[in-house]
Order: C-alpha cells, then sequence, then structure tokens
C-alpha cells in the first residue's frame, strides 16, 4: 500500500477506536461507580418493589434518580437500553489497527532480529494465537473459580501477564510486546461482553418475558465481568500511549516495567472503587506509585562512559547506515514517505543537533532503529552513547 494511503487509514482506524473507546470506558466507569455510590431505597414502598438502592445526582442542570432493583422489576420497561456495541466497535476496531499496524509491518514494528529472526507469518501467527488463548485461559479461570475467589482470580491473572510478558520479550520487539499484552487484555474485555455479560442480560430478560422469577446467577455473572472490564481499563489505556514513551518498552528489562505500570494502573482504579463507596486510603496509592517509581530506577540503564567517545567521522558512519534510511528528507526505506517525527540526520549539523534525541532512541531505550531493521549492532550503541557523554562534539 501506498505509506501516504497507509497512513491515513492508520490514522482514521485510530481516530474510530479512540471515538468508541471513550463510549465504552465511559459507560464502564460510570455504572461500577454507580454500583459503588447505591444507598438503600428511602420509601418502604421500593423495597417492596425490589429497588437494591438508589442515588439521586445532578447534573446538566437537571435532577436525576436512579434506581437498581435486587433482580428485575415486576415488569420490564420499554424501551430496555442496553450497552454492548461501544464494547464491539472498540474491539473491532482495535483488532484492524493492530493488523494495519503491526501485522501487515510485522517486519518493521513486530521483529527484531537480535531478539528472534520470526518471519512475519510466524509473528502473527503467535500474536493472534495468544490472544485466543488469553481469552481462554481467563474465561475458564472465572468460570472454575466461582464468584467468592476474586484474590485467586486476581493472583492467577496477573502471573499469567507477568508470564506472557517474559515469553512475549523472548519472541518480539519490546513495542509489539507491549501492544499484545494490550490486544490480549482488551480482547478479555470484549469477550466478556459478548459471551458472557450480554447473554447474562439475556437470561434476566427471557426469564421475565416467560412470566418466571429470573436465577440471579445471571446476574451476579455478568456483573463479576463488568468489574473484571473495569480494572483491565487503566492497564489497556496505558498500553494505547507506551508507543509514544520508548524508555518503557525499549528498556532491557521492558516485561518487568509492563508488569509494574499495569499493576499500579490495576490498582488506580482499585482505588478509586473504595472511594466511590466510601473508604479514602490515600497512603495506599502512594505507595503503589512510590514502589514503582523506585522499581523504575532500580533497573534503570546505565549510563555510556564519556571516555571512550568516538571521533565524529564514526558517528556520522553509523548513522548514515543505520539511521538516514528512514529520517532524511528523502527517506529510502520502503514504507516510509516522511521521516518519521520530522527529525532528519542527513547532514552533520542535524546529527549534532539531535544528539540528545539519538542518546535516547537508540542508546537508552534502544526503540530506534524501528524493529532493528539496520541491523544497528550493541558496539555502535555504546558508541553513539559514549559521543553524546563527551557532549556530542563535532
Amino acid at each position: 500500500m501506498d505509506p501516504y494511503a497507509a497512513d491515513w487509514l492508520n490514522l482514521l482506524i485510530r481516530w474510530v477506536h479512540l471515538i468508541v473507546g471513550i463510549a465504552w470506558i465511559g459507560s464502564s466507569f460510570y455504572f461500577v461507580w454507580l454500583d459503588n455510590s447505591l444507598l438503600p431505597p428511602a420509601r418502604r414502598a421500593d423495597v417492596d418493589e425490589g429497588v437494591g438502592g438508589e442515588l439521586w445526582a445532578v447534573h446538566g442542570g437537571g435532577f436525576y434518580h436512579v434506581q437498581k432493583f435486587r433482580v428485575a422489576p415486576a415488569e420490564l420497561p420499554s424501551p430496555l437500553h442496553w450497552f454492548k456495541w461501544e464494547a464491539y466497535a472498540t474491539w473491532t476496531s482495535g483488532f484492524a489497527l493492530l493488523a494495519v499496524q503491526y501485522y501487515a509491518n510485522a517486519r518493521t514494528y513486530m521483529i527484531d532480529p537480535a531478539v528472534a529472526d520470526l518471519a512475519p507469518w510466524q509473528a502473527v501467527a503467535i500474536s493472534v494465537g495468544l490472544i485466543v488463548a488469553g481469552w481462554i485461559f481467563y474465561d475458564q479461570l472465572c468460570k472454575r473459580a466461582g464468584f467468592g475467589r476474586e484474590r485467586l482470580v486476581a493472583a492467577a491473572i496477573v502471573a499469567f501477564v507477568a508470564v506472557a510478558a517474559w515469553g512475549l520479550s523472548q519472541l518480539f520487539a519490546g513495542r509489539a510486546m507491549f501492544l499484545q499484552i494490550g490486544a490480549m487484555l482488551g480482547t478479555m474485555m470484549a469477550a466478556n461482553v459478548l459471551f458472557v455479560i450480554i447473554p447474562s442480560q439475556r437470561q434476566l430478560v427471557r426469564a421475565k418475558e416467560r412470566g418466571e422469577a429470573p436465577d440471579p446467577v445471571h446476574g451476579l455473572r455478568g456483573k463479576q465481568r463488568s468489574v473484571h472490564n473495569n480494572y483491565f481499563t487503566l492497564p489497556v489505556l496505558f498500553v494505547m500511549i507506551s508507543p509514544h514513551y520508548p524508555m518503557t518498552f525499549g528498556h532491557p528489562r521492558a516485561w518487568l516495567v509492563l508488569v509494574a505500570i499495569l499493576l499500579l494502573a490495576a490498582y488506580v482504579r482499585h482505588f478509586f472503587n473504595l472511594r466511590h463507596r466510601g473508604h479514602t486510603v490515600w497512603a495506599i496509592p502512594a505507595t503503589a506509585a512510590l514502589g514503582t517509581l523506585a522499581l523504575a530506577a532500580a533497573i534503570a540503564p546505565s549510563r555510556p562512559d564519556a571516555a571512550s567517545a568516538p571521533g565524529f567521522e564514526r558517528v556520522q558512519a553509523i548513522v548514515a547506515q543505520r539511521c538516514a534510511s528512514c529520517h532524511a528528507e528523502r527517506p529510502t526505506q520502503p514504507g516510509f514517505d516522511v521521516a518519521p517525527k520530522g527529525l532528519m540526520l542527513d547532514t552533520p549539523e542535524r546529527i549534532v543537533a539531535a544528539a540528545q534525541r539519538i542518546h535516547e532512541q537508540t542508546v537508552a531505550t534502544r526503540a530506534m532503529p524501528i524493529g532493528n531493521l539496520t541491523a544497528m549492532t550493541d558496539a555502535e550503541r555504546r558508541a553513539l552513547g559514549a559521543w553524546v557523554a563527551a557532549g556530542a562534539p563535532r
């Protein structure tokens, strides 16, 4: 595909993904807040009608009175609003973006020959297989654990994500490893809606239509998965923005960085859920944040030795061979019609001016060359780092 057309396609799919994702996340946050904020009904008549909780709110210049039934109302109202297409559209657009950006350019975005010299079809097959396997593992875990063992479920999910992230770090480039974990979590969320939450709600509705008392287990099953989705949301959002921060996915122990930040993100959601129930515990999220920062500092890459700095001619040769095929006024690397982020490294002046960016991308995070397409060696990275540490002399 023409690079210009591919960029527009990428932009449009990404935009749709963002729009429908906001709609899905917004409804998820709202309904979990609603559940956590309900108070016992004030009127005895409401209790007798099966109302389990209620709340009053003011928004947009008006007052709202919301009630939730313990199981179901005596008669179904019409219309009855459902929340499902937001989830389906978010997953569909997300998978389309994954296919257009990563699967169609697996050699560039997924494969790092220094990690594992996979064929593009192998990388794509591993990705799709793990997306399916992740859902099967999670779904079976929830079914076998039931409703009363949520801590066990949480611990098992954390262990699964950690093992998957470590294993993927042995197969994929760091950026692709991050996105793969996000795709697996996002698939769990959408599959929860498609295979559990909506079918459970349909069971409640059908029972009422038959004039039967609905089985409360269907409501419990749907709520369990809805709460899980609520906790998955912030970790998935982090993964979505992570490609812009190569110090995360470009770290030598990127899988550990990912797991630490995902845990922090999930706990931030937990903090707000507790707060909505009336429990404010500031010390715990502060401790979690400080612990994550301490972990990041402990595993930060070492600084290069300025004493071993090469001459500028050596630096210019490395940049010309490994970087300038993309970062030039007229890139020669297939798939790039303009220099990424407008960074051009095709003259001595431009190389010196971009010294800190070169260090960040090629030495500190090893994020570039993307997918190590031009096979930059560790010795070359050390040379560039030493040159920058010496003040980037020309």
